[in-house]
């Protein structure tokens, strides 16, 4: 082979890939890289006297992330989220089972019903529940004609209605990666459990469930950590009385002002979902489950 067959061929492979792969790779290192290596930086700074930011190495961000308030915060943010997965894996799973399993002509209206909700803004869609929710609101109205009850019921700024907010928000997050596990789901195998004298219900945890653990766990992933960080569902419905670990983020670079504290629970917040993506890949998870 000559010195110029190669050079060709290097150009005839590598032209195209760079012109293909060029433009996403720089969008990605600026708009993706780049932003994650202030944010690791500046969570090594502190402030001066005037709130502003000062570029000199210190550790004492992340020494004050151990203060009992904010472990309390933290506590109460692995709680929520914990619930809030816990409700969607047992109202998703067999919303999810009767998309997949269903051959008729409303599967496709069904599946539409999960993915409708994509197409609001789900800040307005939360308010929509404060509404609803709410001392004059149409629950409370509700209630009240039917002699429920004499007078309105604050249902408002509380954990349990947190927690409703996040399940709201993160149920299609569940349904979706349950329904391609279930699709994917051999109907002879269900058929020979039926034939060898099994009940549903024996057939449900020995045959159906560990098969589609897969997309339970990426399930789980996707609902367990973006409910870390949902901060305004906390606000709207839990009036700031139920802070999660997103709330505390969000203070820091608002009111308080101390952005390289931030900064240091927002590299902490990261490297919590990088440690589950590794032990979902670890337990033979697919990727693509979780749309990556």
């Amino acid at each position: 082979m000559t010195a110029k067959t190669s050079k060709h061929e290097f150009r005839s492979n590598t032209v195209p890939a760079f012109v293909t792969v060029g433009p996403v790779a720089v969008l990605l290192l600026f708009l993706v890289v780049a932003p994650l290596v202030l944010v690791a930086v500046m969570s090594f700074c502190r402030t001066d006297e005037f709130y502003n930011v000062v570029y000199k190495f210190t550790a004492v961000n992340y020494t004050k992330l151990f203060s009992v308030d904010y472990l309390r915060i933290y506590g109460q943010s692995l709680l929520i989220a914990f619930v809030t997965t816990v409700i969607c894996v047992l109202v998703g799973y067999p919303f999810a089972y009767v998309i997949a399993r269903n051959k008729t002509k409303w599967k496709k209206l069904l599946y539409m019903l999960v993915i409708i909700p994509f197409w609001t803004n789900s800040l307005i869609r939360i308010y929509g529940w404060r509404a609803f929710l709410g001392s004059s609101g149409w629950l409370n109205k509700l209630l009240m004609t039917l002699h429920i009850v004499s007078e309105p019921v604050d249902f408002l700024y509380k954990t349990g209605t947190t927690i409703l907010g996040m399940v709201y928000c993160f149920i299609p997050f569940m349904v979706l990666p349950l329904y391609t596990a279930i699709e994917k789901l051999d109907g002879s195998l269900l058929e020979a459990s039926s034939d060898l004298g099994a009940k549903p219900i024996r057939t449900l945890f020995e045959v159906i469930i560990p098969l589609t653990a897969s997309g339970i766990f990426s399930g789980c992933i996707m609902v367990f950590i973006p409910c870390l960080g949902y901060f305004f569902v906390s606000y709207i419905l839990g009036g700031g009385n139920t802070d999660m670990i997103g709330n505390l983020i969000e203070r820091q670079f608002k009111s308080a002002n101390n952005w390289p504290l931030g900064a240091a629970l927002s590299i902490i917040l990261i490297l919590v979902t990088l440690l589950l993506v590794k032990l979902y890949q670890k337990l033979g998870g697919d990727m693509d489950n979780l749309g990556v």
